[in-house]
């Protein structure tokens, strides 16, 4: 294997326990990565603001990969690349989402942008998404009723597939493309640009670090981190992911509530070096 010379983590269920908790031990672990010489950074479908609590406990001065990948930022939340939705596109999707009686949101610029308050981190509340329509990176249904979920998934994909205008900001010039839709919990469905996806996110950090793809150790606990494991040079899937993930990573570690992140960065990366 390649030496490792940054760890990327999804947040939510990896380097979080399910009550959002950054244990202590979390804590320790990641400065340790800094005293072997290694990076760390993360990614999330979280916008920007929601993943800035991280940066000082944990030292951040890599670039953070919000929406999945759809907004690159520096830490002190500054744009460094994002890839949006045009208008015509994200109109459609917003109908099309509400036929299957789902919620939905809106991610644009650092904001998150709902129609009722909840979340575990202060969304913007707006009576409808009118004034929200332009330069949206992500599109969310929600639901409790997560059949509904999946054909909300499928529907997306079939209808919004191909010759739909997503654009990327930077650098420079527009390029028709797909959406990209997935699951990123079983009750959200997540409408995004198609470069707006986890495994694009270790080529674009690996790049943004000038590094290889190949010297990036990847954590996460759901299936659309599958794409950034396959990707990345080593990849570790916490204790309590699918089969689906456990197999599609070269190690599992012990869960999120057992202090499974910590337990992977000590065993599989610091035991490495």
């Amino acid at each position: 294997m390649a030496l490792i010379k940054v760890v990327l983590a999804d947040v939510d269920g990896t380097l979080v326990t399910h009550e959002k908790v950054l244990t202590p031990r979390a804590i320790v672990s990641v400065r340790a990565l800094a005293g072997a010489g290694i990076a760390f950074a993360i990614t999330s479908g979280r916008p920007p603001r929601g993943m800035q609590m991280f940066v000082e406990p944990l030292k951040l001065a890599t670039p953070l990969a919000a929406f999945n990948g759809g907004r690159f930022v520096r830490p002190d939340l500054s744009l460094l690349e994002q890839y949006v939705l045009s208008r015509e596109l994200v109109e459609p999707i917003l109908a099309l989402i509400a036929t299957h009686e789902l919620d939905s949101w809106i991610y644009r610029g650092n904001e998150w942008f709902v129609r009722e308050r909840h979340g575990p981190f202060p969304p913007t509340v707006v009576s409808d998404f009118a004034d929200q329509m332009d330069e949206v990176v992500k599109v969310v249904g929600i639901s409790d009723d997560l059949d509904a979920v999946a054909r909300c998934e499928a529907d997306v994909l079939r209808q919004f597939s191909e010759d739909v205008h997503c654009k990327r900001t930077t650098p420079e010039r527009d390029q028709p493309a797909a959406v990209f839709a997935a699951r990123s919990q079983p009750y959200y469905v997540d409408v995004t640009h198609p470069q707006a996806n986890k495994g694009a996110v270790v080529l674009a950090l690996a790049k943004m670090l000038k590094i290889e793809p190949s010297e990036v150790a990847t954590l996460g606990d759901m299936p659309n981190d599958i794409s950034m494991f396959e990707k990345s040079g080593l990849s570790i899937a916490m204790g309590q992911s699918s089969d689906d993930v456990k197999r599609a990573a070269t190690h599992v570690t012990t869960s999120s509530e057992d202090e499974g992140f910590a337990n992977a960065i000590e065993r599989f990366i610091l035991g490495r070096t």
